[in-house]
């Protein structure tokens, strides 16, 4: 399949978060059209497993779809900071938990349709009690749920967040595999 040739970008918006711009580019039959784009940092996404077999999600205010959502842990990557270490630092920030050992699972696009961000898949196990404090993270409430229900929180919609459905989906089917 041919790839569309950027012709020019324009960038609209400089954010905390994120940038927006409006890239004009050739589509392979010559047609002229414009994309969208949400300019976001990589992340890392996280499956934390403890000594009894329980997921650690987390409980989170999400203003723009105005409600709580039960998600699996999640941050930026700062600037020259690898994903392992962030992966470290955001379950301190975000569950008070070290994990002794991190594992990539894999990765993928958050909306390749209009955004460049990437999220870095990890499970994180050994977990010991270690806060980290930050400023977004005070509202955040730690839920525990056995790695065994799941699967059937995700198909009854009580996690309905897309990195937690790719990433717990991506963890159950690896653990499933491996005959765990």
């Amino acid at each position: 399949m041919a790839e569309e040739k950027r012709l020019s970008s324009r960038r609209i918006y400089e954010g905390r978060a994120i940038n927006l711009r409006v890239d004009t580019v050739e589509k392979p039959g010559g047609q002229q059209t414009t994309r969208d784009i949400v300019e976001h940092a990589d992340c890392i996404a996280v499956i934390p497993l403890d000594d009894e077999d329980n997921i650690l999600l987390v409980r989170q205010y999400r203003t723009p779809v105005g409600k709580k959502l039960l998600e699996i842990p999640a941050g930026g990557i700062e600037p020259g900071e690898d994903p392992e270490t962030a992966v470290r630092r955001e379950m301190q920030e975000e569950t008070g938990y070290y994990p002794q050992k991190v594992e990539r699972l894999g990765g993928y696009y958050s909306a390749p349709g209009y955004s460049t961000e990437y999220l870095y898949l990890f499970l994180a196990t050994g977990l010991k009690a270690s806060k980290l404090f930050a400023e977004d993270t005070d509202e955040i409430e730690v839920v525990r749920v056995p790695a065994g229900e799941i699967r059937n929180m995700i198909l009854c919609g009580d996690i309905d967040d897309s990195k937690s459905v790719a990433g717990l989906f991506t963890y159950l089917e690896k653990r499933k595999a491996q005959g765990c």
